[in-house]
Formats: structure tokens, C-alpha cells, sequence
């Protein structure tokens, strides 16, 4: 059995892409599926989904109508890095348990991350 996998990015963190087709840009973590090792980037790895028009009682409620619809696909995990909160530069990620509760801290300046 596999171990359920961790990771230290999560939602609404600030990343750094650094490998792959959008490396250089950062952006905000939307989501994590940390079975997969996978982060949601938002604005990054742009995809195209074809999606076919809904029936006229959808269209109204959901405001969705059919056509080509762009939305973010997943990156591994071990292509973004963290942003340092204290200069915007990325570093690792380390933890330190503090009063018996784990706190992620920025290598690079030591500032707390949560």
C-alpha cells in the first residue's frame, strides 16, 4: 500500500514556475491533488477544452454556453518553488514544529509560511 504522499505547496500559496513551458512566470495555487503530486497554477499551463452547448434552462442558470474554453492543467509538483514572503524570491520549504504543531518555514529568510 502506498503512503498517503505530503506536500508542502498548498492552495493559495505564491509559486514560481521553474521548468516546463511557462517557466520564469508565477502565479497562485488554485488547487493540489497531492495523490498525484499535482498543482493548479492559475493562469499556467494553459489548456483548450472543446465543450459542447447545453440545453437553453443550463445555459441560463449556469451562464455556460458551448465553444472552445480555456482553463489551467496540472504541473508537478517539483517544477514550482515557493515565494519567499519577505523578497519574492523562491526558496525551499522546511518544517518546524512549534508547540507541537508543524509550521512550514521559508529556507532562504526563516519566516514562518503559514
Amino acid at each position: 500500500m502506498a503512503r498517503k504522499a505530503k506536500m508542502k505547496v498548498r492552495r493559495d500559496d505564491q509559486v514560481k514556475v521553474i521548468s516546463g513551458k511557462d517557466r520564469g512566470k508565477t502565479g497562485r495555487v488554485l488547487r493540489t491533488e497531492p495523490e498525484r503530486q499535482r498543482v493548479f497554477v492559475e493562469g499556467m499551463n494553459i489548456q483548450k477544452r472543446h465543450q459542447r452547448p447545453r440545453t437553453l434552462v443550463d445555459t441560463q442558470r449556469a451562464q455556460e454556453i458551448g465553444g472552445v474554453i480555456e482553463v489551467e492543467g496540472p504541473i508537478h509538483v517539483s517544477n514550482v518553488m515557493l515565494l519567499d514572503p519577505k523578497d519574492d524570491t523562491p526558496t525551499r520549504v522546511g518544517i518546524k514544529r512549534e508547540g507541537g504543531r508543524r509550521v512550514r518555514v521559508a529556507k532562504k529568510s526563516g519566516q514562518d509560511l503559514d
